[in-house]
């Protein structure tokens, strides 16, 4: 007796699962029925401060952001791990000052010293020199310090201030990394194996990576200090500067938030006439080494434990540094 032949399986009822189009159909559903108070909404001052101050921060970024990661490229394929060895002092406590002062060679800004610093360390550069330089180059190249001489006009001390102040804070930190800081705290991220790929693809391969990384978190940030730009009162400033010690503490935090390049925050800082020299140098000092778009960036190419320990040693010490010499030589 043959045994029955077992039934058929039932067709599978497929799942219904939402995709992009249906999403992109729900939104414009949303945007017909809402577009009253859209419409509203985005003609506001409000809005517009924020779209403005979001823009300018992403237009004076990217340049020097593709700068950046354009030269942690090349540092990356076509610099030997030798050459390092050769160019900077071989016992690291020497190599912090050497590798600060390196950043007076490149015209860029904070945005393209992190990809940077981050190719440094893959290719075998201590983490501390690598970490001075990161600090030195956006606030002691020429063009920086060219700016700080025209914003203030008849005061060539700012700049002299501004060179001296940055340049110690990037040494003292580097000093410190090199008592305190710890291999792991830096998690690079993943790199593309490099090494099978022509020269050439794994130079648009490493370029590729960098901007993903720190392009990313560069629009974090950026959107970050236009949200701050528009929350905080300027009525406040105003307030905070009668008090020398609460006028250094205001600029050093407006600073980080206002997270401008540091190619045109000498202008800025000479607009705030109402503030002390001292307190506008710390606002020089601060900036260009730790605001929203940098600790952003920072997050991304090395990692929160980085970040959340560098942020703070950083910012204490610029403000540190920067107040004592703006009552030394200003």
């Amino acid at each position: 007796m043959t045994a029955p032949a077992p039934a058929p399986p039932k067709p599978e009822t497929p799942e219904r699962r939402i995709g992009s189009l249906e999403v992109l159909a729900a939104l414009l559903v949303l945007l017909v029925v809402f577009r009253g108070p859209l419409s509203s909404l985005v003609s506001g001052p409000a809005l517009q401060t924020w779209t403005t101050v979001f823009v300018s921060v992403l237009v004076q970024a990217a340049p020097f952001l593709v700068f950046g990661v354009a030269l942690s490229a090349v540092i990356a394929v076509y610099v030997p791990r030798s050459f390092w060895a050769r160019a900077l002092p071989s016992h690291p406590a020497l190599a912090v000052p050497t590798a600060g002062l390196a950043g007076v060679v490149l015209p860029g800004c904070e945005c393209g010293s992190v990809p940077i610093a981050g190719s440094l360390i893959r290719r075998g550069v201590t983490p501390a020199a690598a970490l001075a330089f990161l600090l030195a180059a956006p606030a002691i190249n020429p063009i920086v310090l060219t700016a700080t001489v025209i914003a203030f006009p008849g005061r060539p001390e700012m700049a002299v201030a501004r060179g001296v102040a940055s340049l110690a804070v990037a040494v003292l930190i580097g000093w410190l990394w090199l008592r305190l800081g710890k291999t792991e705290w830096i998690r690079l991220p993943h790199r593309p194996e490099l090494d099978d790929l022509s020269r050439a693809r794994a130079f648009w391969a490493a370029c590729r990576h960098d901007v993903l990384h720190a392009g990313g978190f560069l629009v974090i940030g950026a959107a970050a200090a236009a949200t701050i730009n528009v929350v905080v009162p300027e009525s406040w400033l105003t307030g905070l500067a009668a008090n020398e010690l609460l006028s250094i503490l205001a600029l050093a935090v407006l600073a980080v938030l206002l997270s401008i390049c540091s190619e045109a925050d000498a202008f800025v800082a000479a607009s705030l006439s109402q503030f002390s020299l001292t307190s506008r140098l710390v606002f020089l000092v601060v900036g260009p080494m730790v605001d929203l778009k940098l600790i952003s960036m920072q997050t991304g190419v090395f990692g929160r434990r980085f970040a959340s320990r560098f942020a703070p040693a950083t910012f204490v010490m610029a403000i540190l540094v920067a107040t004592v010499t703006g009552a030394v030589l200003l």
